[in-house]
């Protein structure tokens, strides 16, 4: 009876010969493979077609927000300028001025006499004074912020002084120069490098205090000297502040050349804008105003890529 049970038993418990073993449910599970299963491969080159449509659009889009809003800008301030000039009839119109300058750019540099020159001349007198007194304030206004960040005594010492003396106006060194130098072009240079030399020694003195101070605790502890502190250490880290107070001096002495040769005379763009005043020319001193600020733009520019190529840091107008 006992072996009647187990036998019936015995076939209950074997699976029946239609039924998947667990091997041939898993293998059941699995997706019939069929000619469509190339399909998938096609996904990757749709994707691609849909990223290169998007970074043309992206390109597009982007060189329509580089080149669109300064050329409305520029549109916009002819149409004021249009308005303006038929409203004042002793205001150029931008078409007069504009044939104006072309007479005037096709010979910059003639010279009839030593208060008679063209433009480019005029130029390059003011470059001249701003490189003198631009340099003479490097030369004197780096290693002077390096001293104050470097030294609290005398940082305690020249703050009062540099807090006092830096808000005042250009012209009002110019009187001093030419009390002390007798002449108009030493005073010109005099003012430059007194107004030019205050961003650099600030920020130079910043970007020293701001050196991390794990940096000074190795160089302490390798026993390094203060030459090698300078060059290895605190010059690599003040690098970027440096090269923003080189490039904010310089559109200052670019601006204060401009009001200096105005007062002292001479050959210079400012002593032009003036002249051109006295004439009542005002043609030419819009395009004097206009070059100002072209070249004042090309040498913020070059000292932008400058500081760009010497440091790491992204460096913003």
């Amino acid at each position: 009876m006992s072996a009647v049970v187990e036998s019936i038993m015995g076939e209950n418990a074997k699976p029946a010969g239609n039924s998947p073993s667990p091997g041939g449910a898993l293998q059941a599970a699995e997706p019939v493979r069929t000619g469509a299963a190339n399909e998938p491969q096609a996904v990757p080159r749709v994707a691609t077609a849909k990223a290169r449509r998007s970074s043309k659009r992206v390109a597009g889009s982007g060189l329509f927000m580089r080149v669109a809003p300064p050329l409305l800008g520029v549109a916009l301030l002819v149409l004021v300028w249009q308005i303006i000039a038929l409203k004042t009839s002793s205001f150029p119109t931008p078409w007069t001025t504009l044939k104006e300058a072309g007479v005037m750019f096709s010979d910059p540099f003639y010279r009839n006499s030593p208060n008679d020159q063209g433009i480019g001349w005029n130029v390059l007198a003011s470059l001249q004074r701003v490189g003198l007194g631009f340099g003479l304030a490097a030369l004197v206004g780096i290693p002077l912020g390096f001293a104050i960040g470097r030294v609290e005594f005398l940082a305690r010492m020249f703050g009062p002084i540099i807090s006092l003396l830096r808000p005042v106006s250009p012209l009002a060194w110019l009187p001093i120069g030419l009390l002390v130098f007798k002449s108009a072009n030493p005073a010109a240079i005099w003012s430059i490098f007194i107004c030019s030399i205050w961003p650099m020694i600030i920020n130079t003195a910043v970007g020293v205090q701001r050196v991390p101070q794990d940096y000074m605790n190795v160089a302490r502890v390798l026993n390094l000297s203060e030459w090698k502190v300078l060059t290895k250490i605190l010059f690599p880290s003040v690098l970027p502040y440096m090269l923003t107070g080189v490039r904010l001096s310089i559109g200052t002495a670019w601006l204060v050349i401009v009001a200096a040769e105005m007062l002292t005379g001479g050959v210079g763009i400012g002593f032009w804008v003036w002249d051109e005043w006295n004439n009542l020319n005002v043609p030419h001193i819009i395009i004097a105003i206009v070059v100002i600020g072209v070249v004042g733009l090309i040498l913020e520019q070059l000292l932008v890529a400058l500081a760009k190529a010497f440091t790491y840091e992204q460096v913003n107008h």
